[in-house]
């Protein structure tokens, strides 16, 4: 997938550009911000910011996730109830770090559709799972990052999030 911000709405993309258009590498611990000049421009309406797509508020968990508004995040991840909600949820508790939370989520999200395209993605990057995307060894070296490692689990955890990120506030087909 090639990464274009415009694809999800006008006011996506202007919170995008406040981030290197969404291109900015996603920490493998949450930042928590406390920005409250952005907070108030994130907190909008998931349907008014993401106008035509498929997930809106999975798309806003992913938004605020970004931003590094772990609470705000949380808050809507945590009662969307399908495998998107349950990804969100393990993405954040795996940058909180709660490892363990994290698996659980990842447990609940099962055989993501998005994984195949994952595994592909990272294993062109230089990270490999082995013959498919493991959330589980994701979680464990981004836990305990091995010498090294850290900038491409970040790299990683980007095009994780751009994916997932993606498969929710595209245009409902």
């Amino acid at each position: 997938m090639e990464w274009n911000p415009g694809l999800y709405g006008p006011e996506a993309a202007k919170l995008l550009a406040l981030a290197e258009e969404g291109g900015r590498r996603m920490p493998l611990v949450s930042p928590r911000t406390a920005d409250q000049a952005l907070a108030v421009k994130l907190r909008r309406p998931a349907r008014e910011l993401f106008p035509n797509a498929a997930k809106p508020d999975a798309a806003h968990a992913g938004l605020w996730l970004y931003f590094g508004f772990f609470d705000e995040s949380h808050s809507i991840s945590q009662d969307i109830e399908t495998p998107d909600g349950s990804y969100w949820h393990g993405i954040l508790h795996r940058m909180e770090p709660d490892a363990g939370n994290a698996g659980y989520w990842f447990r609940r999200t099962g055989q993501h559709p998005l994984f195949p395209v994952l595994h592909a993605a990272a294993k062109e990057m230089g990270y490999d799972t082995g013959s498919r995307w493991d959330p589980f060894a994701f979680i464990r070296d981004c836990d305990q990052p091995a010498a090294g490692q850290r900038e491409l689990l970040e790299k990683v955890q980007l095009v994780e999030w751009q994916l997932l990120f993606h498969h929710c506030a595209k245009a409902d087909s």
